[in-house]
């Protein structure tokens, strides 16, 4: 997997590539803890993600938990088999996702 940072101020836009399971979770997750202290706007970029597994949804639930209390998180480009992950698992319910 890769991920791609872009840091303007307060807002921090993650682009995810490749698959968020549990070899690359924790990667995603140290990246998470090292970014962001102090950012209030936190947005995923999911149009080159292709599959999450669920150490990949712990640490969005994580990330989320985290943004509720400093700002908000998005996630957006969502492509269908990831949307129906998140559909089957309640978390269209706890994360905010935009077409």
């Amino acid at each position: 997997m890769n991920i791609k940072k872009e840091q303007n101020g307060t807002e921090l836009k993650i682009s995810l590539e490749g698959r968020l399971d549990t070899t690359t979770a924790p990667e995603l997750e140290s990246e998470l803890k090292a970014s962001l202290d102090g950012i209030s706007e936190l947005s995923f970029d999911f149009e080159s993600l292709e599959y999450v597994s669920s150490a990949g949804l712990r640490v969005l639930l994580a990330a989320q938990k985290t943004m509720n209390r400093q700002g908000k998180m998005v996630i957006k480009n969502v492509k269908p088999e990831i949307m129906e992950i998140f559909e089957v698992t309640g978390f269209v319910d706890i994360l905010t996702i935009e077409e």
